[in-house]
């Protein structure tokens, strides 16, 4: 009876959270929807106001990237930016191929390119150790960061240093990134899928709401005078970004999601390297909720703190909800436990699936890409792609909280795609 009493319960909280959870991201899809129209007149206006464009120094921290660098180079150069408020700084940290002489070739070409090379015995120790090395190095008040799988549109930096010039209030600014190799398989495709519905929905949806974003790890901007006052990168974070943006907003500034600044960068093709990267992104997560857990409840107003402990705790929180309620499910379904809970649960899930299915249409339809194709692929990815991620968090809980595993950053692989 009272383990009968306890599966109840577990089923109902399962319910709840996935329902809460649901109702959440359903709110943040209508403001992010809403907000893709309000950021074009921004836009617009922004285009045609006469605001001065901040000096900026991008930086590149590369290792091993002699597949990416060249095409990433050449899309950096080609930026529409004022030639003498702009430098490049490609870092690099303890490259084995010809990273080096590939950026060497290209800064013959155009003096805005400039090549830092890590000492051997300093190097491979990470991208925030790359970037606070390259900060010492950069000449300018603002800084920008792109990893060196990215290619930029040609007007990307630039309308983010207008947002940022033009909003005194914002410590940084950060674009969109797209999928450069989304045709190139079944996970590639499903990664475009998740990575335009998280932009949309949550990025797009929470600074609405509340004028929250997270630093997405590429194409972004941030003062230099920020970055100083913070002291620069955690060197134990395993996803800097996440982390340096918790500081940000402790430090009073703001991160504006601007999502008409594209990059296209390339994704994992093969489920060994798009789990060892999520891998790192869950362990990044878990030293980000486990330095800041106390101190966000601090933060004022109360809403943003709990917006960035619910930014932390996702991974769990959606984690223990799937989870339950698969095994639940799978239970009650070869007939070894009976839930007796009243209620039309059947048709409660049918409705959850159709309002996930129907929300990332509806966020794909912003980029012209709520196809047939993509529309049958949304409807399996919950039974397929999104349950790779209980596998990513087991994997991230055990290598942290039990094994006590060391932070060491793996770079994800490359592979040679084309531009879109």
């Amino acid at each position: 009876m009272f383990s009968h009493l306890i599966i109840d319960y577990l089923f109902v909280f399962s319910v709840i959270i996935i329902w809460f959870m649901l109702g959440y991201q359903f709110i943040l899809f209508l403001l992010g929807y809403l907000y893709g129209f309000r950021s074009e007149k921004q836009r617009h206006t922004l285009d045609e106001s006469a605001v001065e464009l901040p000096a900026i120094s991008l930086m590149i921290p590369a290792h091993n990237e002699s597949l990416v660098i060249t095409q990433t180079l050449e899309g950096l150069v080609r930026l529409e930016y004022p030639k003498d408020r702009l430098e490049i700084l490609v870092i690099n940290d303890g490259s084995t191929d010809d990273t080096a002489d590939q950026v060497i070739k290209i800064a013959r070409q155009d003096s805005r390119v400039r090549l830092l090379n890590i000492p051997k015995e300093l190097a491979a120790r990470g991208k925030s150790a790359a970037l606070n090395r390259g900060l010492k190095e950069c000449s300018h008040g603002v800084i920008g960061v792109f990893d060196a799988d990215n290619v930029p549109e040609s007007d990307s930096v630039l309308s983010l240093a207008r947002q940022l010039a033009a909003n005194p209030e914002l410590g940084a600014v950060i674009g969109k990134f797209r999928c450069n190799n989304k045709n190139r398989n079944l996970l590639t495709r499903f990664i475009n899928l998740e990575s335009l519905a998280f932009q949309w929905i949550v990025q797009a949806g929470r600074w609405r709401l509340l004028r929250v974003a997270t630093l997405p790890g590429t194409n972004y901007l941030i003062r230099r005078s920020i970055l100083e006052e913070l002291g620069g990168w955690d060197e134990q974070a395993l996803t800097e970004d996440a982390e340096l943006s918790i500081r940000i907003y402790q430090g009073g500034y703001l991160i504006k999601f601007v999502p008409y600044a594209v990059t296209w960068e390339q994704e994992p093709e093969t489920l060994r390297v798009w789990f060892k990267q999520r891998v790192r992104w869950a362990r990044g997560n878990n030293y980000v909720l486990e330095k800041y857990f106390a101190q966000v409840f601090r933060i004022r107003p109360r809403a943003l703190g709990l917006e960035l402990f619910y930014t932390m705790a996702v991974y769990y929180i959606f984690f223990v909800a799937i989870l339950l309620s698969d095994l639940l499910f799978a239970a009650s379904l070869v007939g070894l436990i009976l839930i007796p809970v009243p209620g039309p649960y059947r048709e409660v899930w049918m409705f959850a699936y159709l309002l996930f299915v129907l929300e990332i249409i509806i966020a794909l339809s912003r980029e012209k890409e709520d196809t047939p194709a993509n529309i049958f692929l949304i409807a399996l990815s919950y039974f397929t792609y999104c349950q790779l991620w209980i596998a990513v968090v087991l994997k991230g809980a055990y290598d942290d909280f039990i094994r006590r595993r060391e932070h060491i950053w793996v770079k994800t692989e490359r592979f040679r795609v084309t531009e879109p």
